[in-house]
């Protein structure tokens, strides 16, 4: 086995850095600009590579696409961005209700 885990699980890993800010944009039917500028207000903090470029992961693309859904529909962008921090608050939440509740069911 390689010294760091198989390459091949970071296929499926949704937290990977595995996209340049080009193809990120390219991807999510942005600018870069929009990027850096999720950037700036601390919604996405994508990895640096070696050369300093910024690299995005999946999840990291979905939650930029929410961004551009919201804002093409008219809402600031920093409302855009609190919308989304609670959205992914509550999807926490919920989920740790439900693993919680399944617990109590088991115990």
């Amino acid at each position: 086995m390689p010294p760091f885990g198989d390459p091949s699980s970071k296929f499926d890993d949704e937290d990977y850095p595995a996209y340049s800010m080009g193809h990120a944009a390219e991807m999510v039917g942005v600018t870069q600009a929009f990027l850096r500028s999720l950037d700036a207000a601390k919604l996405l903090t994508p990895q640096r590579s070696e050369g300093g470029h910024r690299r995005y992961s999946r999840y990291q693309l979905r939650i930029a696409a929410r961004a551009q859904e919201l804002v093409s529909g008219g809402t600031a962008l920093d409302a855009a961005c609190r919308i989304i921090i609670l959205e992914d608050q509550l999807a926490d939440a919920l989920r740790m209700n439900t693993e919680l509740r399944h617990t109590h069911e088991q115990g």
